[in-house]
């Protein structure tokens, strides 16, 4: 696995390390010692999700601490652009964030840590996404970040947006 830092510490793109011949390849998507030599976290659960329309937007998201949970996510069907916003106060980084297409071409899967708010957008219909989660959802511990809020000017590929009702209804974060 190939493991390229962002802008923003602690978020990594994590390319396959291909191994190829005439039937094909063969990668790792995850592997424990390859995780814990970038002394990423260990998952509790790996979820599975599907946009059926180009424009859907999922996210802002993330859970306060003590629930605060790590992703690891790759597009396995279309395409999605994935978005990791740190709103972790005190930060050096605080109020950036990094964008990374994903498809299921390009194989390409994104790390956030604990502490930033996830975001994708679908770029094509019927994009399917699976990600492995550091801390098991805990409703109580729920935050958003409205998706446009104007204090990140977040540049979405699909300016008009699909978004569910509770991440229409996320307040501008306190800056």
């Amino acid at each position: 696995m190939l493991f390229t830092p962002t802008q923003i510490p602690g978020v990594l793109l994590v390319d396959l390390e291909k191994r190829e011949d005439a039937r094909g390849y063969f990668a790792r998507a995850w592997c424990a010692k390859e995780f814990g030599d970038q002394k990423l976290p260990n998952f509790v659960q790996t979820n599975m999700s599907l946009c059926r329309e180009k424009g859907t937007i999922r996210g802002l998201h993330y859970q306060d601490a003590p629930h605060g949970e790590a992703k690891y996510m790759r597009c396995i069907r279309g395409a999605i652009w994935d978005v990791a916003l740190d709103v972790r106060r005190g930060s050096p980084s605080f109020g950036k964030w990094v964008g990374a297409e994903l498809t299921a071409d390009n194989r390409r899967a994104i790390f956030v840590p604990e502490g930033l708010a996830h975001a994708y957008q679908a770029l094509t219909d019927d994009c399917e996404v699976i990600y492995s989660a550091s801390c098991a959802y805990a409703p109580g511990f729920e935050r958003g970040v409205r998706w446009n809020d104007p204090a990140f000017k977040i540049d979405w590929p699909i300016a008009d947006a699909i978004l569910s009702d509770k991440d229409q209804r996320w307040p501008d974060f306190p800056v």
